[in-house]
């Protein structure tokens, strides 16, 4: 069974061939993708536009049609397990900060210089919104 972190990886890619080719997540994940990887993308699919409108409204002076398809798919995954940990249910959660790192990992390892502190700041600003709307409930 290939690291967890290696299945997240192949739903990104899943979903952001999807973004630039139109077709269908089904025909985009590998053969041997894990029904994790595949939950993932399909979870990710399903909330998609309230993912982006979050990413929209924490990358201050960017608008979403700006943002490079590969780092957007990034950040969908992460904000995914983040906000809705069991819409791609593993047999233990990965913690809100767990999943901003391995974001920021795979943007270094893909991603152009700057992506790692653009997917780290918008994700980061994320939590740390979440942590105030807690706090004032």
């Amino acid at each position: 069974m290939p690291r967890r972190s290696d299945q997240r990886r192949a739903a990104v890619f899943a979903l952001y061939q999807h973004d630039l080719t139109g077709r269908e997540l089904d025909d985009l994940f590998e053969p041997s993708a894990s029904t994790f990887t595949r939950a993932l993308g399909y979870a990710t699919q399903d909330y998609a536009e309230d993912l982006d409108a979050l990413i929209e409204q924490y990358a201050k002076g960017w608008t979403l049609d700006r943002i490079a398809p590969l780092e957007k798919a990034i950040m969908r995954v992460a904000l995914l397990e983040i906000l809705h940990p069991d819409a791609a249910p593993a047999d233990t959660p990965i913690p809100p900060e767990g999943a901003i790192v391995e974001a920021v990992e795979t943007a270094k390892e893909f991603c152009g210089a700057d992506a790692p502190g653009f997917v780290n700041g918008i994700l980061a600003a994320v939590l740390r919104g979440m942590g105030e709307r807690a706090n004032s409930a």
